[in-house]
């Protein structure tokens, strides 16, 4: 059956949907039959970023409403074998989604993938809610900033007590860290919190640190997953990201700055 793991945060703009579609396609790649599903009702950005904006018929909400099969909403992913898309509507507002109709639609998913990923919106409005609440798993994507820090901490205890996990006395929901927009060199001269600041502050175990580059908004505009992106640093973290959440033993190779290249040392002596 498979696992449900919600891609949350406590405020916007830090990367949900571009980790949503990296991890759904790092989990595909790794042979997985992978389903990311967009819970941001009234915004849906994740069709863009997945390039399959143009071949939405009907979506999660017309599921929802029982305007449409399961099977005639999702959008097998072109490019990445195992992997699927849920879009959501542009038209209706999250009072559509109900707790009953996204508990049948998780249901049914369980039944035909080993992974369903979650984007969720921001904040503590209903949609986050209902992202959250069937969750097995929480990737907590915050930014190296105070308020960002802040607002996950707070969708942590959001977490630990609004999920069905929590209401039932299950056990709890695991959840693991991703930080995003690092830059090491940046942290080093104290102009943003440091890794270790963030995991002191959140006290959960971390899944990976996503350097800031260039290739996330290229890869968005583009349409494609970054992790997609061989030449990037950013897929690469991705790509190592999903090795950790699936078992394996990777450094983490963004927390320190990196060091100059010979060339770069030479000049820099010699300026």
């Amino acid at each position: 059956m498979a696992k449900v793991i919600v891609v949350t945060s406590g405020k916007g703009g830090v990367g949900k949907t571009t980790t949503s579609a990296a991890f759904a396609t790092g989990l595909a790649l790794r042979g997985r039959k992978t389903v990311v599903v967009d819970f941001d009702v009234g915004l849906r950005n994740l069709d863009i970023v997945m390039d399959c904006e143009r071949r939405v018929v009907y979506d999660f909400i017309n599921v929802v409403k029982r305007e449409a099969k399961l099977s005639e909403a999702l959008i097998r992913d072109k490019r990445t074998k195992n992997l699927f898309i849920l879009p959501t509507s542009q038209i209706q507002d999250k009072d559509a989604l109900t707790k009953e109709g996204v508990e049948r639609i998780i249901k049914e998913l369980r039944r035909d993938f080993d992974y369903i990923v979650c984007d969720s919106p921001a904040g503590i409005e209903k949609g986050a809610l209902m992202a959250l609440y069937y969750a097995d798993y929480a990737v907590l994507v915050t930014n190296p900033e105070i308020a960002s820090v802040r607002d996950a901490d707070r969708m942590l205890g959001l977490i630990q007590s609004k999920s069905r996990r929590a209401e039932l006395g299950d056990e709890p929901m695991a959840q693991r860290l991703l930080i995003t927009r690092y830059d090491a060199k940046r942290a080093s001269r104290g102009e943003m919190l440091s890794v270790q600041d963030v995991e002191d502050i959140l006290a959960i175990p971390l899944l990976g640190v996503i350097p800031e580059s260039r290739s996330i908004l290229r890869a968005s505009n583009q349409g494609i997953p970054v992790i997609l992106d061989k030449e990037s640093d950013a897929g690469q973290a991705y790509t190592d990201a999903v090795a950790r959440f699936l078992g394996g033993k990777v450094e983490h190779k963004f927390v320190q700055p990196s060091k100059p290249k010979f060339f770069q040392k030479v000049l820099g002596a010699w300026a």
